[in-house]
């Protein structure tokens, strides 16, 4: 299956996972590590073309990204003591032509490395409004569906369902705060007929079942920024053991774009603490409807399985009938 993207991968967009911030010093070793930034793979990259001064300058621009990346090469020379030329040439051993593109790649390491904290402080210097903020919210919800209806075709939903459709067991790993997403779809194909199962997210559960899945079964993984470790750690398994993977996330560059067979991107991208899960909903329902279709039969056996549960009103809520004395 070829890679398949969806929606776009905002600016704003945030790790809803509550991730803290890894310093460079971790990286410094000349080896990129799983899930890192740009910036941080350039700096592993450079790593032994990098004096004690120049690994210090940079360590400290990006522990503290919140406080670096919107100032001008001048304005970042004077916070770190420092001359501009060391900036620019700095920049250069990790290989930009441009501060401008150093920049660029610094605020989006900013972005990644969001906490709760470090995003209402962000939020606060804007001086918005307490309305100027929820329009802005309920603007970027907007803006993340249309992204999504943009880039999502028909085409890309059928495939996924078809192959959907030609699974045996599908098994959904979403954790925290995907987890109702994986719920949601996981229930979704159940109602339809389908051997589908949304296990609770620690890995030993997870290991345990995947290791029940073959090459006729489906993984589907959702995770977004920088993706928790579980959930890559069990896409890396099931490939491990031959079995299909398919991903939503929101980067291209995130762990699960990288190690999936196939993948969608739907942005998390708001102003809120946790992110914004409406176009990765949207892309599930999309996925569950195109299942529906795909094989009507199948679904309709099930509903029909269901139908007697429906029409004996044991499902929905009856006011109880008042004694009128007759």
């Amino acid at each position: 299956m070829q890679h398949q993207t969806v929606g776009t991968n905002q600016v704003e967009t945030i790790n809803p996972n509550g991730v803290s911030h890894q310093g460079m010093s971790e990286i410094g070793s000349g080896e990129a590590r799983l899930g890192c930034t740009a910036l941080e793979e350039r700096f592993a990259r450079a790593a032994s073309a990098l004096g004690a001064s120049r690994r210090r300058l940079l360590q400290g621009i990006l522990d503290n990204p919140d406080e670096t990346y919107f100032l001008s090469s001048r304005e970042l020379a004077k916070r770190c003591n420092v001359d501009p030329a060391t900036i620019v040439r700095t920049t250069q051993v990790l290989g930009y032509k441009h501060f401008a593109d150093f920049v660029a790649d610094l605020r989006s390491h900013f972005v990644a490395r969001l906490t709760p904290y470090a995003l209402l402080k962000a939020a606060a210097r804007e001086k918005r409004s307490l309305s100027g903020h929820i329009v802005h919210s309920l603007e970027m919800e907007s803006r993340n569906l249309e992204a999504l209806n943009g880039s999502l075709t028909p085409q890309q939903v059928i495939e996924v369902a078809r192959r959907i459709e030609s699974s045996g067991r599908i098994m959904v790993v979403g954790i925290d705060f995907a987890a109702f997403l994986a719920g949601l779809l996981a229930y979704g194909l159940v109602s339809q007929g389908h051997d589908a199962e949304a296990p609770v997210g620690t890995l030993g559960n997870l290991g345990q079942k995947i290791n029940l899945l073959g090459a006729k079964d489906l993984l589907i993984a959702i995770s977004f920024g920088r993706c928790l470790q579980d959930t890559v750690e069990s896409v890396m398994q099931a490939r491990e053991r031959g079995v299909p993977t398919f991903g939503i996330t929101d980067g291209d560059k995130s762990p699960l774009a990288r190690f999936c067979d196939t993948y969608w991107i739907a942005s998390i991208a708001n102003p809120s603490l946790r992110g914004s899960y409406v176009a990765p909903l949207a892309a599930i329902n999309a996925l569950i409807v195109a299942c529906m279709h795909v094989k009507p039969v199948r679904a309709l056996a099930a509903m029909q399985r269901k139908e007697k549960e429906f029409k004996s009103g044991r499902r929905w809520y009856s006011p109880p009938i008042e004694n009128s004395g007759l």
